[in-house]
C-alpha cells in the first residue's frame, strides 16, 4: 500500500477516486486549494503548500484541471514539486483524441502530457472519453430554452466510477507510460442521449439535432474522441441518470 496524493480531489472524478483508493488500503491525501475537513491545502498555481503536501507521498494521481487555460502551469508546478520531494509515480488523467480535435482546452491537455512525460518523474498516462456528468451538463444548462439542442455526432461517455477504478489499478502498479485508452460501454448519437435525459428528467421539450460546421465538429464526426474495440466502462448513461436525483421535473 502507498501514500497517494490526489489533486482535484473534490471534483467529479476526484471524489470516487479518493474513496476507492482508501477502500483499497492506500493512505490518501486529498489536495485542495481551499482546504477543509479531510483535505490537505496546496495551491498548484502559486506552489504554496504543494511541497509539504507531497512530502512522503510515493504516488500522485493528478486529476486537477482548469477551464481557464491554466492546466500547463498547474502541471509544471506539480512536476517540479514531485521531483523535489522524490515522488516515485505520477498518474495523469487525460482525454481521448486531444491531438485531433482543435479545441484550446485539448491543446492544453497535449501540453500537460508532454510536461509530465519529460519531467523525469516516472509516470502513467490514462486517456478516457467524456464523462456522463459532462454530457448531462450539456443538456442541463439548456433548461431556459424551449428545445434541447444536441450536436449531431456520436459520443462514448463513461462513468467517473469506472474511470476511478482504473486509476486505482494504475496507482497500485508500476509506472507504465501511456496505457490503453478507455471509453464508455456504448457509442451512441448525442441526440439519442438528449432524449434519454429529457425522459429521465420529465421534460417534454423536443430534441433538435445540431449540425454545425467547423474543424472541431469535424473532428468529433470523424470519431477521434472514441475508443474502438471492446468497451471498458460498464455503467450506462441511463444508469448514471438513475443514480442521480433530479432537481425537479420540467414542462
Amino acid at each position: 500500500m502507498a501514500t497517494v496524493l490526489v489533486t482535484g480531489a473534490t471534483g467529479a472524478l476526484g471524489v470516487p477516486t479518493v474513496a476507492r483508493l482508501r477502500a483499497a488500503g492506500h493512505e490518501v491525501r486529498a489536495l485542495s486549494r481551499h482546504g477543509g475537513p479531510g483535505l490537505v491545502t496546496g495551491d498548484l498555481l502559486t506552489g504554496d503548500g504543494v511541497d509539504p503536501a507531497l512530502a512522503g507521498a510515493s504516488v500522485v494521481v493528478h486529476l486537477a484541471t482548469s477551464r481557464r487555460r491554466k492546466d500547463p502551469a498547474i502541471a509544471r508546478t506539480l512536476v517540479g514539486a514531485a521531483r523535489r520531494t522524490g515522488v516515485e509515480h505520477l498518474v495523469l488523467i487525460s482525454i481521448v483524441g486531444i491531438e485531433d480535435i482543435p479545441l484550446g482546452y485539448y491543446r492544453d491537455k497535449v501540453d500537460v502530457e508532454r510536461i509530465v512525460e519529460s519531467s523525469g518523474v516516472p509516470c502513467t498516462i490514462l486517456r478516457a472519453t467524456q464523462f456522463h456528468d459532462l454530457v448531462e451538463q450539456l443538456f442541463a444548462v439548456q433548461r431556459p430554452l424551449p428545445v434541447v439542442l444536441a450536436p449531431a455526432f456520436d459520443v462514448q461517455p463513461i462513468a467517473t466510477g469506472d474511470v476511478a477504478g482504473r486509476l486505482v489499478e494504475l496507482a497500485g502498479a508500476a509506472p507504465a507510460g501511456r496505457v490503453p485508452d478507455i471509453g464508455g460501454p456504448a457509442v451512441r448519437p448525442l441526440p439519442e442521449l438528449a432524449r434519454v435525459w429529457t425522459a429521465a428528467r420529465g421534460s417534454r421539450r423536443r430534441v433538435v439535432p445540431l449540425r454545425a460546421p467547423g474543424k472541431v465538429v469535424s473532428g468529433y464526426r470523424a470519431g477521434h474522441h472514441l475508443v474502438p474495440g471492446p468497451p471498458f466502462g460498464r455503467i450506462s448513461f441511463e444508469d448514471h441518470l438513475a443514480a442521480r436525483p433530479a432537481s425537479g421535473t420540467e414542462s
